[in-house]
This record gives C-alpha cells, structure tokens and sequence, in this order.
C-alpha cells in the first residue's frame, strides 16, 4: 500500500517534517493543478491519502473519483468547498484576498501562531501558481460528489477527520458535513489552534495514519 500526502496551497514539503509516519511521495499544490496525483494512482491498487486544506479537497475528489483504490483517509483541516454560500461556512474573498497577500509578503510568517522552531509551512511560489490555486480554492466544491458517493456505498475505507475549533481558513462547521458523509469517520475537534495543523498537532496525525495500517493489517 503507498501513502501518498496532498499539500496544502502554496505549502511546503517541510510542512510535514514534524510529521514522522511513512509516505511514499508529497504531492506539492502545483502538482495537484497537473493532475499528478491522478496519473500516479493509475498504476496503484491500494492508497491511503493524508490531505491538508487545499491537498484535503484533492483527496476527496480523488476518493469520489476511484473510491476502490483508497484504503485509508485522512482529512487535515480539508473541506469539500472552500468559498462561503449560502448555508455554507467558508471563507469570503476578502479573507481569501488577505491569505494570498500574507504569503506573497512574508511567505506565511506571522500567519497563524507556531511553536517556536516549527517550520514555518509555506513557500513563496511564482505569481502564476499561486493564481491557478486560488482559482482551484474559489471552483472546488464537491459537496455533491461526496453525497453521491457515500449514498452508492462504494467508499468503504477508514476515515479520520481533523478540524480546529479556530480555524480562521477552513471553518469548523465544514466537519459536520464530512460527518454526514462518513458517518463512520472518526473526527477530532483540535481547540485552540489554527490551520496548520500538521506543525501543530504531529503526534495525532501519526496515530491516525498509524490506526489505520494497524486496522489494514489486521484484516488482511
């Protein structure tokens, strides 16, 4: 089974460096925007995702789209729509606006609170990138995709969710849907922290990772 981890936009590899459960490959935000992960699950019969913010909303499209090569997901403060709508918690474009301004002007630094000594999980990338992703952030919805696909019962996987009650990018309301969707999933509520939570919470997203090989290999 390979492990393959969907950053979020405009992050970094080093965002997962706290993180030490093993992946077989980090797909960068630009990658994402290329179809990568895509192309490379063609070839892959068995996969358990671990996504973050952007990356999490690739993961479940990637899961809507070949539900019977996923083994395992693990959503990071990942929602099925970005933008805010009507009945729907999301970001407005100002704050979307003010997101992409911090990390052209200080690579993220001072965005969200971080342990000290914490890698700080962003990069600056060209103004092109950064463009196509706030397009992806502002068109992705697959609200209905995941209705669908949880009402064919073709997703049969473990699903951990991971949500911070201060989230300021992805609102916490965003995980009672996933709850919805995934009845079965388990979800952790993180208080008191921000958006970046594989700086801020490593440990609990490797017992997640770790839970379900564990749970995988047991059933094998």
């Amino acid at each position: 089974m390979k492990t393959f981890v969907l950053n979020g936009w405009s992050a970094s590899a080093d965002a997962w460096d706290l993180c030490k459960f093993d992946r077989d490959r980090i797909f960068s935000y630009v990658e994402q925007l290329d179809g990568a992960p895509e192309a490379a699950m063609r070839d892959e019969d068995d996969v358990l995702l671990v996504g973050w913010s952007m990356g999490g909303s690739s993961a479940l499209r990637l899961a809507i789209a070949a539900p019977e090569k996923i083994r395992g997901l693990v959503l990071v403060a990942a929602t099925a729509r970005m933008m805010k709508a009507p009945g729907w918690a999301g970001m407005s474009e100002r704050r979307l606006a003010a997101l992409e301004l911090g990390v052209k002007m200080t690579r993220g630094e001072g965005l969200f609170p971080l342990p000290e000594g914490a890698p700080n999980p962003y990069m600056l990338d060209d103004d092109a990138n950064l463009e196509r992703g706030l397009d992806y952030l502002r068109e992705t919805d697959v609200r209905q995709g995941l209705v669908d696909l949880c009402a064919s019962g073709r997703l049969r996987c473990p699903v951990h969710v991971f949500q911070s009650e201060r989230d300021g990018i992805v609102r916490h309301e965003n995980a009672d849907f996933l709850r919805t969707v995934f009845p079965r999933a388990v979800v952790e509520m993180v208080p008191g922290c921000e958006h970046a939570l594989p700086i801020l919470i490593p440990e609990r997203i490797d017992a997640a990772v770790s839970a379900i090989r564990a749970g995988l290999d047991n059933n094998i």
